[in-house]
């Protein structure tokens, strides 16, 4: 019988489902829930445990993930009569990997603490290659101890694993990467359209640009993507409107200038606007080639 904890695992999309077979893999012990009865079925295949409800699924479990879209869905899964808070038990830790503002994590942990549940937002960065391979980079906010606690479970979904400060910090910092991935995400599009207009070979010249200063993991990522045109999603530009407001308002609550990010807010919100929301964010792409007169 392993001694490993007993894990609920709350939300299996695009992120979640790999994750959660991540952790199987390490020899926990996986129960699921999440609305999709196919999601559920491929974390049985796996190895794991589907639940019927959220009370199900974190009754017995010693540690409670979370993993799904935005603060009202969280929010959703954590209060009221059939939330984890009133289901799991006391001194379970429940740990949100969800993208959400860094005041909803703080008034989860309070609302938890009463509870007797102690709480970690620690959410990711890596899409669903990294998911899938185990190489995601995990911000976290929180006690020292729980991170502690929690930090072997962290290494069989990640490799840069990082406390950040207390509650709300791993939001903040997932809020910054969001706009850093967004603002190189726009440069490398508008790099894109500019070489193909100009009649370099793009293949060769994203090779040689990725190389040098100009390289990113984004252009790694993202740039058969770009060649391909293929923008099935592995983050949703739906998702990172909802981050880029996320961080346009947690930086006007501290009185932090975001001038460029502002403006690829606002072209993730136009391209979200004609209808590409359910595609990958490198779909930036599609948005700069209409602004340069192509029809897509």
């Amino acid at each position: 019988m392993s001694n490993l904890p007993k894990i609920a695992w709350i939300g299996l999309g695009i992120m979640g489902s790999p994750m959660s077979e991540n952790l199987i893999k390490a020899g926990y012990q996986v129960t699921g829930y999440t609305l999709e009865k196919e999601k559920l079925d491929r974390l049985a295949a796996a190895g794991g445990t589907a639940a019927g409800s959220i009370a199900e699924a974190v009754r017995d479990a010693d540690v409670v993930i979370t993993m799904v879209p935005a603060s009202p869905q969280v929010e959703a899964i954590a209060y009221g009569p059939e939330g984890i808070l009133e289901n799991a038990r006391s001194g379970a830790l429940l740990i949100d990997m969800s993208s959400i503002t860094p005041q909803t994590s703080v008034d989860l942990a309070k609302a938890a603490k009463d509870k007797g549940i102690r709480v970690l937002d620690a959410p990711v960065s890596g899409g669903e290659a990294g998911a899938i391979e185990a190489v995601l980079s995990i911000m976290v906010g929180g006690e020292r101890a729980d991170f502690d606690e929690a930090k072997p479970i962290f290494e069989a979904l990640g490799k840069t694993i990082v406390l950040c400060g207390p509650h709300g910090s791993g939001q903040t910092v997932k809020a910054a990467n969001q706009l850093i991935v967004a603002v190189n995400i726009q440069a490398c599009a508008e790099a894109v359209v500019f070489l193909e207009k100009s009649g370099v070979d793009l293949a060769a010249a994203l090779d040689v640009l990725n190389g040098g200063l100009a390289g990113s993991t984004v252009l790694t990522r993202k740039k058969d993507n770009f060649l391909n045109r293929d923008f099935k999603p592995g983050f949703r530009i739906d998702l990172h409107h909802k981050d880029m407001g996320i961080v346009t308002d947690a930086a006007r609550n501290v009185g932090a200038a975001l001038p460029v990010g502002a403006v690829v807010a606002q072209l993730v919100a136009s391209l979200r606007a004609q209808g590409d929301g359910g595609l990958d964010h490198s779909a930036l792409l599609r948005a700069v080639e209409r602004l340069s007169g192509a029809q897509v």
